[in-house]
């Protein structure tokens, strides 16, 4: 009668140890991404996924983005992003033909941390030849020229104030 006691007992011991391990492992991980951060593995998608969405766009309104806009040429020839005001004034971020996103979270390509930014705030689109920003549902919201961007994404031109949280920036040939 002592032998399936023992057994029961060695099973419960052994039980016993695999969780504490598993919870010494959840915490470790835990205190690693906090330290050292979660690394992205999103970003790549999207900036595969929206060059592949972004040229629909322009085709289904052509006729009433061309003119509405008399300069798209003075649009594509944006090459950065320059930070006019805010914590990073003065920061310029070269403009590839990917899109970025904008918020507090590490994942984002322009991180802004203020109070008045959210994780992912907004994101900076290459729709055909010319730019637009895209709000991402933020608390405090996007402006461009002293406008809420709502809806959908809002073209953008050349030394047009976008204001982000506390941050202002604009796009410069």
């Amino acid at each position: 009668m002592s032998t399936p006691s023992e057994l029961v007992l060695l099973l419960l011991r052994v039980g016993f140890l695999l969780l504490l391990w598993f919870f010494v492992f959840g915490v470790v991980y835990s205190l690693r991404a906090d330290l050292f951060g979660v690394k992205v593995r999103k970003l790549p998608a999207e900036a595969a996924a929206a060059p592949v969405a972004a040229p629909a766009a322009p085709a289904a309104k052509p006729a009433s983005a061309k003119p509405a806009h008399t300069g798209p040429a003075t649009i594509a020839t944006a090459k950065k992003l320059v930070i006019t005001s805010g914590p990073k004034a003065g920061l310029e971020l070269p403009l590839g033909g990917e899109s970025l996103t904008i918020g507090r979270s590490s994942e984002s390509t322009l991180v802004i941390r203020d109070d008045y930014t959210s994780s992912h705030h907004a994101r900076l689109l290459l729709r055909g030849d010319s730019w637009a920003i895209q709000d991402l549902d933020s608390t405090n919201g996007t402006f461009v020229a002293g406008q809420r961007v709502t809806g959908g994404p809002v073209a953008l031109s050349l030394g047009s104030p976008i204001k982000v949280g506390a941050t202002t920036f604009e796009l410069r040939a």
